[in-house]
């Protein structure tokens, strides 16, 4: 094989199966000779890649691990293994992995031939994973939106909102968000000249306008997730101590809050307790207790308790057909 560079990738390829290759060897399936083979080494050393070598009659080249990750070369059923598992990962909210996923799904659906990425697409549509109380997300929604939000460009969409209303939007995405079972799309809408929250379920026909958005616009919050959490920084809200009791068990409330770990905590298998200082609009925590779907019981504040008795009010009289202000 006389053209380097694909000599090296050949090499590569082979060095990435987790195994000991003599030298021999290498020389023999290249087509070249041993120091041919000691020289591409050195070479893919010089790249970053971590190529360990061994003395002896059992010696040879093998892979290892390094301080950082050089790029991998997949084959085809690798790379439909992983994008396949990205997708599940970012579709059902896998805590903690949630943004790395839909990152990394990103980027390898970016360069994926388009018989591979539809192999992608026929597996996901014929997978059901089991479990989960949230909405299903689209992924290739997700990776849309996040490659938007990464190269700061204004997308329009199809957005149903909470009352079943739907209309087009357009929106320059910030962040992407996980919270509990659901995402959530932080971005600036153009139409209403404010920041908005979409959540990603209620997202559909995702169209990229090609326009780049150059002005940096100041997010009335610390992040895209403080935000989300309802802890904006233009509505002055005090911080207040917020205790609330649920019947349910801890697994069911942590992280749908907007809470930081430990500050739901369980009381027995069966129950537990929100006790924090927040600085969230009470009306937004009234509502996402609400959305819970389970019985809880607000100790303090006083204002939360206020919040949710008019929210149960408004949900009364609308469905007496009474509206009320």
């Amino acid at each position: 094989m006389t053209d380097t560079p694909a000599r090296l990738l050949a090499l590569l390829s082979l060095l990435q199966t987790p195994r000991e290759w003599p030298g021999s060897e290498l020389a023999r399936r290249l087509g070249v000779s041993p120091r041919t083979v000691r020289r591409d080494v050195d070479r893919l050393r010089d790249l970053g890649y971590p190529v360990e070598a061994t003395l002896g009659a059992a010696g040879g080249y093998r892979l290892v691990a390094g301080t950082a990750l050089p790029p991998l070369l997949l084959d085809d059923e690798e790379a439909v293994a992983i994008a396949v598992g990205l997708r599940a990962a970012a579709g059902s909210a896998v805590a903690g992995i949630e943004e790395a996923s839909v990152r990394a799904l990103g980027k390898l659906e970016q360069v994926l031939p388009s018989r591979l990425r539809h192999r992608v697409r026929t597996l996901g549509a014929a997978t059901l994973p089991i479990g989960g109380d949230g909405p299903a997300v689209d992924p290739e929604v997700l990776t849309a939106l996040a490659g938007a939000a990464a190269t700061r460009e204004r997308v329009r969409f199809r957005y149903t909102a909470g009352d079943t209303a739907e209309s087009g939007r357009l929106a320059e995405p910030l962040r992407l968000v996980p919270s509990g079972r659901r995402w959530y799309l932080v971005g600036w809408d153009v139409d209403r000249a404010d920041w908005r929250t979409y959540r990603v379920d209620r997202i559909t026909r995702v169209q990229p306008t090609g326009v780049r958005v150059r002005e940096e616009r100041a997010l009335p919050a610390a992040d895209a997730a403080a935000y989300v959490a309802g802890r904006r920084t233009d509505w002055g809200t005090p911080e207040l101590r917020v205790v609330v009791s649920f019947d349910a068990p801890v697994t069911a409330v942590a992280g749908r809050l907007g809470d930081a770990p430990g500050q739901v905590v369980a009381v027995d298998d069966a129950r537990c307790r929100l006790d924090a200082r927040r600085d969230d609009s009470m009306e937004w925590l009234a509502n996402r207790l609400v959305a819970l779907g389970c019985a809880f019981t607000v100790e303090r504040p006083a204002a939360l308790a206020a919040a949710v008795r008019a929210l149960a009010e408004r949900a009364a009289a609308a469905v007496a057909g009474r509206p009320r202000s």
